[in-house]
Parts: structure tokens; C-alpha cells; sequence
């Protein structure tokens, strides 16, 4: 165990990670500054951010006389206190509803007095504080799933009728949670099976999807919906694996002697998460590796028009979050 704890240190120092997204934030939802490199942090979309200190730790610790704070907001303008923007006396800083726009850069450059107490000599000290912030979301969840079934023969509408039967109970399973049954399909195979010689088998592939018709109505008008999407895919994944759990159930005790002909074939139960991010949101590991699993929004130099994964390149864009490429 110690071996393995000291390899995954390790391996953490060389990649570089760093600090992860929360770990720097003090238990009273402080971010102190750092000298000579920014602090990156992530804001959940619609959420307020951490409050900003236009200091160091260390510097905190210390006397600061006549301590005043410029803050410089992304657009490279003086920040002053708005609806959404909240700066204190003593240089605090606050973006409340935090949307894509907001990210950026955010200077803060500290200046104070140093004194000596013998000829009160004053001398003018400035140390300017740099944070990151990009806007991020959870990614949606889907599911991918793969079950076989046995048949009496690659040819025939048996086969046809089953896949259709199967959909409709599917979808009626998960209907009320607003998800629905996508890209279904399926193929027969031989399969030989040791002591018992071949058999034919569909192997059928379908997606869980969250995003049924009429889906939004389950958002409740809230801004942001990855929360309820997201509850919902959760438990029509456990309906459609307890569904598949039945029937293997069923077909071990109710059929002791002669299984039908058409059957769910036991342990073949394979299923996948899928992530996809809204527009102008994506994953890059590499540049956020202290929210990889997030949907971070997509800087100025790139988009994202779809539900991909990603933000593709795109030189002409200037913002943060583009949806398209002009």
C-alpha cells in the first residue's frame, strides 16, 4: 500500500497537476494570491466565485500600512463595484453569478507603505496579484449499452420483432424520467460456446440518452439543468440494469429445465459512460488538468458548435465560450 501511495505522488509531482480545482480555497472561501504566478481557478456557471485576496499568504500575516487595491477585470478595465461584482475595502473580490464572459484574467496589484521607524522614512511598495478564472459546467451523462440475446436463427422476423419489443419496454421504462432509447441496433452472430457447440445470438448496442422531446420541462425554469439531467440518466441507468438483472433472474428460476429459445444471455450486461459538453464548453486535459473531468469553457482562439468533447481552433474568435467559428 505504501509503495503504491508513493508512486501516485510521485507520478502527481511529475505531471505537474498541481493544486486541484478546490484545494486552494481556504475553509473560509478565500483564494489568497501568488507571487510572480496566477492562481487558475474554475467557477461553476450560475455560481459565485470564491473571494479573491489581493494579497499573499505571507503578506497577510504582516503590518500593511495604507494598503490600497486596483483590481483589472478580463476586458483589461478597472473593476468597480456592480450588481455582480463585489470589491471590499480591504480588496476582497466577488463575482457573483458567474457566466462565460467573466472569464479571464484578473490583476490585483497591492500598494502599501513601508516605514522606518527611526527617520519615518516612507517607501511605496506595489505587488500585483494574478488569477485565472474560467467558467465551467458538468458534462451530461449518457449511457452505452451492449446486451445479447439468443435466437433460433440469424434469419427470420423473430429476430426483428424481439429488437422492437425490446425498445418499446425500454423506453417506457425510462419515459417519465425524460430520457429515451437512441442509435439502437442490433446484429446476429454464431457464437461457440465451450460444451455446448454453437449458437446464434443478437448482440444488440443501444445509448441512453436525457435529452427526450420535450425534456426541458423537467428543468423546473432553472437556469442550469445538468443537475436534474443528470439525477434522471442516473436512475434510468439502474431501472435498465435491474431490468436486464430480472431477467437473468427469471430465466435461472423459472426456467430450470428448457430456457425459450429467445432469452437474455446472463453476464452479458456491458455498459459505458458517455460525457459530451454543451456549446462552447469542452475537456482538455492538458490545459485544465485540475478540472479534467469538467466542461471548461472554451478560450479565445477556439469553439465548440455541438455537443462534442472538445474546443476546436478557430484564430477569429476573441471570447470566452464561442459557439461558432466566424
Amino acid at each position: 500500500m505504501r509503495a503504491w501511495v508513493l508512486l501516485s505522488a510521485v507520478l502527481w509531482y511529475l505531471a505537474g497537476v498541481g493544486w486541484q480545482r478546490s484545494s486552494i480555497i481556504t475553509k473560509e472561501g478565500f483564494v489568497y494570491g501568488k507571487v510572480g504566478r496566477p492562481v487558475k481557478l474554475y467557477v461553476e456557471l450560475h455560481h459565485n466565485s470564491p473571494v479573491l485576496l489581493c494579497t499573499d499568504f505571507k503578506r497577510a500575516q504582516k503590518e500593511t500600512v495604507d494598503p490600497t487595491y486596483l483590481w483589472i477585470g478580463p476586458n483589461e478595465k478597472p473593476l468597480t463595484g456592480t450588481s455582480r461584482i463585489n470589491i471590499t475595502k480591504t480588496g476582497k473580490l466577488l463575482v457573483k453569478d458567474f457566466l462565460e464572459p467573466l472569464s479571464g484574467l484578473y490583476t490585483c496589484t497591492l500598494s502599501y507603505k513601508t516605514v522606518k521607524a527611526e527617520t519615518q522614512e516612507e517607501k511605496t511598495v506595489k505587488q500585483r496579484y494574478d488569477f485565472m478564472l474560467f467558467a465551467y459546467r458538468e458534462p451530461d451523462y449518457a449511457y452505452q449499452i451492449a446486451v445479447r440475446f439468443t435466437t433460433k436463427s440469424c434469419v427470420g422476423k423473430y429476430n426483428d420483432l424481439l429488437f422492437k419489443v425490446l425498445k418499446k419496454i425500454l423506453n417506457n421504462l425510462i419515459s417519465d424520467l425524460s430520457c429515451h432509447i437512441i442509435e439502437p441496433s442490433y446484429k446476429c452472430h454464431f457464437v461457440k460456446i465451450p460444451k455446448h457447440g454453437l449458437t446464434h445470438e443478437l448482440f444488440i448496442a443501444f445509448q441512453v440518452n436525457p435529452f427526450a422531446p420535450r425534456w426541458k420541462g423537467t428543468c423546473n425554469e432553472s437556469v442550469d439543468c445538468e443537475d436534474t439531467t443528470n439525477h434522471n440518466i442516473l436512475q434510468a441507468r439502474d431501472r435498465i440494469e435491474e431490468f436486464f438483472r430480472r431477467q437473468a433472474y427469471i430465466f435461472k428460476h423459472d426456467f430450470k429445465k428448457t430456457l425459450p429459445a429467445m432469452h437474455f444471455v446472463d453476464h452479458s450486461f456491458h455498459i459505458m459512460r458517455m460525457d459530451s459538453c454543451r456549446p462552447g464548453f469542452g475537456k482538455n486535459e492538458g490545459l485544465h488538468s485540475n478540472c479534467a473531468s469538467c466542461c471548461v469553457v472554451c478560450s479565445p482562439g477556439t469553439f465548440s458548435p455541438d455537443v462534442d468533447v472538445t474546443c476546436q481552433t478557430c484564430v477569429s474568435t476573441r471570447i470566452y465560450g464561442a459557439k461558432t467559428c466566424p
